[in-house]
């Protein structure tokens, strides 16, 4: 008796389940679609079709940026479901977690940094910029062998050994140890200190500029 209660009891049971399954659902719920749209906003995708914008005449109510070119403020320390709550992305132990500029510009942790792994250039050591002129200086008192009203320049010394050679090819007059006595020379020269020309001109004699480039004489000498 027990036995047959429990079994109708089920029987019955599984036909109510069975009312609920989509296989007895009607014909008409089956086919029924949803009406929900989703509108994709195009010029927010870096794959965006922008094919359209070189047809269009460009105003001041129509531009705006290109896909992907404003992000969002990235904001640290605010907490961690911001993503970069805490520490901030710098980690939590070393050296670069510390507030502060941990290390100068240019170290790369002890080992050859960048700037000293590159070649020397002579002229240039610093790089590109780096426009040091270096001139073979001739000293007033190597003049004083010269005949009055003369032509002087670093050739003519060289003659008559009154100077020694040099590796630079610019010559520059500056004031030596000893006194200048030659009177009425002009100097020829690529460059003159301000002494050394107020020297030469208070003597009678005259400063005339050389080219750097031609080694022509130039209209008027100036102050190097």
């Amino acid at each position: 008796m027990v036995r047959t209660f429990i079994l109708a009891a089920l029987v019955s049971a599984a036909a109510a389940f069975s009312s609920f399954t989509p296989c007895n659902l009607p014909t008409h719920a089956a086919t029924r679609s949803s009406n929900l749209s989703m509108k994709i906003y195009d010029w927010k995708r870096r794959t965006a079709d922008e094919s359209a914008i070189h047809e269009e005449e460009f105003t001041f109510d129509n531009l705006r940026s290109a896909p992907g070119a404003r992000k969002r403020k990235n904001r640290k320390g605010r907490g961690i479901a911001a993503g970069q709550g805490a520490t901030c992305g710098f980690g939590m132990r070393g050296q670069k977690s510390r507030s502060g500029r941990p290390t100068r510009p240019g170290f790369e942790g002890g080992q050859q940094p960048l700037y000293r792994r590159l070649p020397k250039f002579t002229g240039r050591p610093t790089g590109p910029g780096h426009n040091k002129e270096i001139f073979n200086l001739i000293k007033l008192d190597e003049l004083n062998g010269a005949a009055e009203g003369s032509t002087v320049n670093f050739d003519s010394l060289l003659e008559t050994g009154a100077t020694t050679k040099a590796k630079q090819t610019i010559h520059k007059v500056v004031v030596g140890r000893e006194d200048f006595s030659a009177k009425g020379v002009t100097v020829q020269a690529h460059a003159f200190t301000k002494a050394a020309r107020d020297a030469i001109e208070g003597s009678g004699g005259k400063c005339e500029l050389l080219s750097k480039t031609t080694n022509a004489v130039v209209e008027a000498a100036v102050v190097a």
